[in-house]
């Protein structure tokens, strides 16, 4: 029996094999090591450092917020954990994947404050494997889960913004 069970939870999460902040993290650093001033040992203009890092922490706080709704609401952030609940308020009312719209404004900031080009010219790489490799298996799985109840809110609420 305890081998049913076991099976059973290891089933209940979205089968997601790449965890979404390495994704865009091997991008930012492919970019980054390719094309930026600080490869040249340089930092950059300051102005330029300033705006970018200020991106990112902001987009730090906003996917903090968000990671402790999930655990507010007794539901996994991480993908690979099983999901208790469809979030629908704060962020989820705008967003159906919040958590990865801020993780695109923190890696534009990032590329902002490198000065890399090339960061910001992969991104949409990152994005696609997101869509296709992460949140298609997320919603495949919720929509298993949680059945009209998250078919709803999909219907009402975008995917992105």
């Amino acid at each position: 029996m305890n081998q049913i069970n076991e099976n059973k939870e290891q089933k209940d999460n979205a089968g997601v094999k790449i965890p979404p902040p390495l994704c865009f993290l091997f991008f930012l650093v492919f970019g980054i090591l390719f094309n930026s001033y600080w490869i040249n040992g340089t930092l950059g203009p300051a102005r330029q450092i300033f705006i970018g890092f200020g991106i990112v922490i902001v987009a730090l706080v906003f996917v903090f917020i968000i990671a402790r709704s999930h655990q507010k609401s007794g539901s996994n952030v991480e993908p690979w954990k099983p999901t208790t609940v469809v979030l629908k308020k704060g962020f989820y009312r705008f967003s159906r994947n919040p958590i990865y719209v801020f993780m695109t404004v923190g890696y534009v900031g990032f590329s902002i404050a490198a000065g890399s080009w090339l960061a910001l010219a992969l991104l949409p790489g990152a994005l696609l494997i997101i869509r296709y490799h992460v949140i298609a298996r997320e919603e495949r799985y919720l929509e298993e889960k949680f059945g009209d109840e998250y078919l709803s809110y999909k219907a009402t609420v975008r995917r992105w913004l």
